[in-house]
Formats: C-alpha cells, sequence, structure tokens
C-alpha cells in the first residue's frame, strides 16, 4: 500500500506533486467505453517521462484556480506522453470529479488500480465517483477496500458507514412504494392554515374570489412581497410554511398548464434574458437582477434548470423563482434541469435543507412541482432551449417535444427523452459518444447542425456545464452553452453569463462575477458522501 506522509487518504485535497504523494478525486460510469483503457505499449522513453512529469507540475499549478477543463487538458498529455503512471490517471480522475464527470473520472481511477492495485487512494476516488453517480454499492466496496488497508482514518469509515445507511433507505424505500403514489400537494390547504401573531415576516395580501358558492379570499402574489421576501432571506430568516406552500402550489399550477415546450416571440420593446444553471446561488441570483434588471411583463425571464442542489440557499432561489412565475406567469419561465430530481435532491442537498429549514412535506412538495415542469422552451421559432442537450436518434424533432407527456413520468430514469434532454452534452468530435458523466451520452457539431437544419432554427441553446468565461458559442455557432452560478461550489472561479435577445433575435451576453455570501459553504445540506 502507498500512503501519503503526513496525510490520510479522505482528506487528501491536493494533487500529487510527485514527492508527496498526493492525489485528486474521481466519479464515473464509463466502463463500458474504450475511455481510459491503454494498449500495451513499450515504456516511454526519458524524454517523454520527463515532459509528463512537467505537464504534470504545470496542471498542478492550474488546479489551484478551478479551471479543471485546462486541469484535464494537461493531466491527459502528461498521460499520452507516458500512460505508465498511475498518479497521471488518478490526478486527472480528480479533475473530472470537480468538472462532474463522473463516468470519466471512474475510469480513470480503474485504470490507475490496475496500474498499480496497491495505491489505495485510486479506491478512494472511484468510490466517491460512485457515490456521485448514485451506485452506492458499488461505492461501498470500494470504500470497504480502503478501510480495509488504511483503518485509522475516520473520513473514509464515516463515509463507508453513510454509503451503508444511503442502501439501506434506498432499499426501504423500493420496498414501500406504491405504484400510483398519492399526491401530497393534495392533501394541502393552505388557505386555512393560521399565521401566528409573531411571525414578523413577509404576508401575501387577500383578494375577494367569486366561486359557485359563494365569495372567498384567496391570496395573492404582490411585487412588494417578493422585495420583502429578498429582504427577510437576506437576514437569514425563513417564510411561514402557509407562504411556503401558497407560492409552490399556486407556481404548479402554472406549470401543469404550459405545454412541454413552451413557445415564447419577443415583442418590439420587450427582451428575454436566458440563464443557465443557478444551484442555489441566491445572492449571485440578486446580483444577475441588479446588473440585467428584474423580471417584469416586459423583460422576460428563462431559467434553464438545476436551480436548486449544492449551493446552499436552494430553497431560497426555487421560492423567488416560483413567486416570479406566480407573479407574471406569461414573462417567467422556467425549464426543468437534471437537479429537479428526487435522486439527485436526496445527496446533493436540496432535500436536506428542506428538511432543515421547513419540513419533509414541503420537500415532497417541491418533488412534486419539479415533476410538472416544462422541459424546453423555444423562442421565436429560432432557439431551443434546454437544459441539457440533443437526442440519440436523428429523427426526433421539435414536434417529438411537443407531443412528449412529461405527467407519465415523474422522474427524469436512465433513458428516454426526457433523460437526454436533461443530461446530454457536446463534444467537439462528430458523431455521438459515450457521455462522461456516466448517464446520457455525447454529441457532435453534426448533430447540432442536422437538428437545427432539420427544425429550422438559427442554435440550440443549452446549460448543464460550467464555462469560464460563463458562456461557450459552440459547434459553429449553432449550440450556445450558458450558465449562471460565478464561482461555482465557491471553488471553481469562473463568471456568470446571461443571454438577452430582443425583437431582432440577436444575442447579446452579459457576464460577472460572484459576490459575497454569508459563511455557510456549498453542500453544507448534502450527504455526507458529498462532502
Amino acid at each position: 500500500m502507498t500512503t501519503d506522509e503526513n496525510s490520510t487518504v479522505a482528506t487528501d485535497q491536493s494533487s500529487d506533486t510527485g514527492s508527496t504523494a498526493t492525489e485528486v478525486e474521481s466519479v464515473s460510469s464509463m466502463e463500458d467505453s474504450s475511455a481510459g483503457e491503454t494498449k500495451p505499449v513499450a515504456p516511454p522513453s526519458k524524454e517523454n517521462q520527463e515532459l509528463a512529469e512537467k505537464k504534470k507540475n504545470e496542471a498542478n499549478k492550474i488546479l489551484a484556480t478551478g479551471d479543471y477543463q485546462r486541469v484535464v487538458k494537461m493531466y491527459s498529455e502528461a498521460i499520452d506522453l507516458d500512460p505508465t503512471k498511475e498518479i497521471y490517471w488518478a490526478n486527472r480522475s480528480y479533475a473530472y470529479i470537480k468538472d462532474e464527470l463522473y463516468g470519466a473520472a471512474v475510469v480513470d481511477a480503474t485504470q490507475a488500480i490496475k496500474l498499480n492495485p496497491d495505491y489505495v487512494k485510486s479506491y478512494y476516488r472511484r468510490a466517491t465517483a460512485y457515490a456521485a453517480l448514485l451506485r452506492p454499492k458499488d461505492a461501498l466496496a470500494d470504500f470497504n477496500t480502503v478501510v480495509q488497508r488504511v483503518p485509522g482514518d475516520k473520513v473514509v469509515r464515516a463515509k463507508r458507514d453513510e454509503c451503508q445507511k444511503l442502501i439501506r433507505r434506498l432499499a426501504f424505500e423500493a420496498a414501500i412504494k406504491v405504484a400510483d403514489e398519492p399526491s401530497v400537494a393534495d392533501t394541502i390547504d393552505y388557505e386555512s392554515m393560521v399565521v401566528e401573531d409573531g411571525y414578523d415576516g413577509a404576508r401575501l395580501e387577500s383578494e375577494t374570489e367569486k366561486t359557485a358558492d359563494g365569495r372567498h379570499p384567496k391570496l395573492v402574489m404582490t411585487l412588494d412581497f417578493i422585495k420583502q421576501m429578498i429582504a427577510r432571506f437576506k437576514d437569514g430568516k425563513r417564510l411561514h410554511r402557509k407562504y411556503v406552500f401558497a407560492i409552490i402550489l399556486e407556481a404548479m399550477k402554472i406549470f401543469k398548464s404550459d405545454p412541454t415546450m413552451v413557445e415564447v416571440d419577443v415583442m418590439p420593446g420587450h427582451k428575454i434574458s436566458v440563464c443557465g444553471d443557478t444551484h442555489g446561488q441566491f445572492y449571485d441570483v440578486l446580483e444577475l437582477f441588479r446588473l440585467n434588471g428584474e423580471p417584469s411583463e416586459t423583460h422576460s425571464y428563462l431559467f434553464n434548470g438545476d436551480f436548486v442542489d449544492r449551493g446552499s440557499w436552494s430553497t431560497e432561489v426555487a421560492l423567488l423563482f416560483f413567486s416570479y412565475k406566480w407573479l407574471y406567469p406569461k414573462s417567467f419561465f422556467m425549464n426543468r434541469g437534471n437537479h429537479e430530481a428526487d435522486d439527485m435532491n436526496k445527496v446533493y442537498g436540496f432535500e436536506g435543507e428542506c428538511k432543515a429549514k421547513y419540513s419533509e412535506k414541503i420537500f415532497k412538495v417541491f418533488s412534486e412541482s419539479f415533476s410538472t415542469m416544462p422541459l424546453a422552451t423555444l423562442i421565436g421559432n429560432n432557439y431551443f432551449v434546454l437544459h441539457g442537450g440533443l437526442f440519440s436518434d436523428d429523427n426526433i424533432t421539435l414536434d417529438d417535444v411537443r407531443k412528449f407527456n412529461r405527467f407519465s413520468q415523474k422522474q427524469p430514469g436512465q433513458s428516454g427523452i426526457m433523460m437526454e434532454m436533461l443530461w446530454t452534452d457536446p463534444q467537439p468530435e462528430p458523431g455521438r459518444g459515450p457521455s462522461k458523466r456516466g448517464i446520457g451520452l455525447q454529441f457532435g457539431p453534426d448533430i447540432t447542425k442536422r437538428f437545427c437544419e432539420k427544425n429550422k432554427l438559427m442554435a440550440v441553446i443549452r446549460s448543464h456545464e460550467v464555462r469560464m468565461g460563463g458562456y461557450e458559442i459552440e459547434h459553429g455557432g449553432r449550440l450556445i452553452t450558458v450558465f449562471s452560478a460565478p464561482n461555482y461550489c465557491d471553488s471553481q472561479g469562473n463568471k456568470g453569463a446571461v443571454i438577452n435577445i430582443e425583437s431582432d433575435y440577436e444575442l447579446h451576453f452579459v457576464t460577472y462575477d460572484a459576490v459575497p455570501h454569508p459563511k455557510i459553504a456549498p453542500m453544507a445540506y448534502a450527504s455526507n458522501l458529498m462532502s
């Protein structure tokens, strides 16, 4: 077994510099692809070994900046020069984990194990990757290996124990699951809930609604309430549960009435701002609105999925967006992302945050609301906006998306149109390839070109991946990635971006930096497996 002097397997967060074997972490499920595999080769020359070591050292310096895509590139060059060093594979595995490419991370950690089965950190990295891929049984096997070899590492033991708990929880939930589970949302009567006299926060106003059995007071959303809510959230306070339920349920009614693909035109004097992932970074969302303008009836916003998880203000972001949806149902839009899903919320923090700040029932109602969200938006017949990317089948068209019954499938699953819309990623090479995430696939510029030409589109706009400049124009201008969580997870140093589109349908990009926030770390409510 190889261990680092003065460090443990689990707590090491740096890359190997040569003199001390400190590596990086990894995650993935591309074992069935060729990525990471090497054919027998002649031993590298001394010159190549020296060049590889230089590449690795350069990568280690870049690592501190959070630019993990460049880190992967440098480690890849080191591997091309000398594929016999397990540390290069393990370090690239760590960079893949930090870039959330967990499938590729598993492959690299597996290759590191093949090269040196005694290099215990490779098992830890693979376990971390499997855990992030929601494959706890595979993760447990590797955590057990690490515990056997480094029995004194308390952090690894804790993660192993957490993994066992998750396996038992999932088994229990599967055992009690019923085919047609009753709706929790249908049991909520927020109108009858009493707001205690001691509550000093924002209150929704009532107006009289005429119904068949008489006139009744009904809560209505106002801009003043939203401003008071924002101020309350900035003070670290919460809303009364009556108003939380009201916001979720009223937004959910609107989502249900929206088509699977919302279609919107930009009228003269109006504009729509397309935003990517925000991941619970509430204070950065407020900065976005400060710089780019508040939502209104003439200034539409489209948030393109992944509002929650990872960031520690996911409930605040979700309630803010849902409130705007209630206030401006025809000019505030939300597409579902891959993190608006139960399996992700269980480990990446949103479920834990809901329980800590409110209740399990509020999480369940949020979960139901996520399953009603539209999956895509078509802007002026020019831009197809969806969270992940394109499809495994060239025959799928916008009409197929229009007709897709999203209500028949509450969760994205592991295959099919919904999964692909939420999970796929672009690649620079033509054709399609296996996903480095371990779910979905990758699609090349030829796939994007054919889809745009068949559907008479100017471009596809998607999110789902960090871009260091906040956005990137790819695939010959036919594909745009926009990401709106600057300095993602307080570690990557990237900018956030928003795309403004006016009636001429030209794209105008605005970028911005992260702003300070209270001292609560990302993933504060996540499973201990992810910490």
